[in-house]
């Protein structure tokens, strides 16, 4: 996990891939939207396979929580 990274002076606080000001949740987007690993990778250069994955996986430690958001469609 050491390629997500929180610092408060940093996208005010949100995570994002170390090293860099893109967010997980602008990745997960991207994601959620139907692109592919490909178009992301293309849009963010500096990016490479393990950062979205990193992604992905903070996203699923995030369902570990003992909290329920509303529902999403």
């Amino acid at each position: 996990m050491n390629r997500v990274s929180v610092n408060p002076d940093i996208c005010n606080g949100q995570p994002v891939i170390s090293g860099t000001r893109i967010t997980v949740k602008t990745i997960l987007e991207f994601l959620a939207a139907g692109d592919s690993w490909d178009d992301i990778l293309g849009e963010y250069p500096s990016l490479c396979d393990e950062d979205i994955r990193a992604c992905l996986k903070y996203a699923v430690r995030l369902t570990d929580s003992h909290f329920v958001l509303r529902e999403v469609a």
